[in-house]
């Protein structure tokens, strides 16, 4: 049996980097094509894969992909078909967080990066995802972007983490992502479009910054590999049942 084709945005660190080492360690059921906005850093992390698991070069494609960038994602989805006809499954999981100071710059860079871009890619590789005989669509979003958990949060109701420097345009561009995720799910459900928008939790990632203290949340985060596990526990099919609804390591958030 061929292995499953998937690709994953912004895999070069992180929750897609720790994705791409999961699957390909599960088995050699999964070929995993690594995306990033320079090839230069899907070789990187190319690289970094085999040498956790050096059985795994021959499942490993790299792409250069920048989410915000038509020619790009263009470019992207041609080389997929061309090298491989179809995919079994997309991770949108490029995303970025914004600290800028100017609330127009904020928020901008955000929902382009994590709402605008995710829309495209699902819709430039979503021709190749029906080509699958069992195809998943999974958006990297969070439980930030939750309005049930917000409502808890404004309410008093949970501990108040610390608000982040200029936050709020993540927030926003999440719950915006999980909206994208939904009517997909609602859209193309009855075409067999397994579609999940999937909350990693608070792990370690280049999303705060590069520094080691924002990359570690300050000593707080935990390992994106937790995140890479969850995410194979969908594409194996163990929470099919949870099909359409903003998933979590150990359940169901409330949209």
């Amino acid at each position: 049996m061929p292995p499953k084709i998937i690709l994953i945005t912004g895999a070069n660190s992180g929750i897609g980097l720790a994705a791409a080492k999961a699957l390909t360690s599960a088995s050699t059921n999964y070929h995993v094509i690594i995306s990033a906005r320079s090839l230069s850093k899907a070789q990187i992390a190319k690289a970094e894969v085999e040498a956790e698991n050096p059985s795994s070069a021959s499942r490993l494609s790299i792409v250069q992909l920048d989410v915000t960038d038509g020619a790009s994602i263009k470019y992207a989805q041609v080389f997929v078909e061309k090298e491989f006809g179809h995919l079994d499954a997309l991770i949108n999981n490029a995303a970025i967080a914004s600290g800028d100071p100017d609330i127009y710059t904020r928020y901008k860079v955000c929902m382009d990066t994590n709402v605008v871009g995710p829309a495209v890619i699902a819709d430039v590789f979503r021709p190749l995802l029906l080509k699958s005989s069992n195809p998943y669509s999974i958006f990297v979003s969070s439980g930030a972007g939750s309005f049930g958990r917000a409502v808890e949060r404004f309410s008093g109701t949970r501990d108040k983490p610390p608000e982040p420097k200029n936050g709020g345009a993540y927030h926003v561009s999440k719950a915006a992502l999980n909206m994208l995720a939904l009517r997909e799910h609602h859209m193309y459900v009855d075409k067999g479009l397994k579609v999940f928008a999937f909350s990693p939790g608070f792990v370690v990632s280049n999303l705060r910054g590069t520094s080691n203290e924002l990359r570690t949340g300050w000593g707080k985060a935990g390992p994106a590999s937790v995140a890479g596990e969850t995410l194979l526990s969908i594409l194996d099919g163990k929470r099919d049942l949870d099909v359409g609804k903003l998933v979590y390591k150990d359940g169901v958030y409330d949209w």
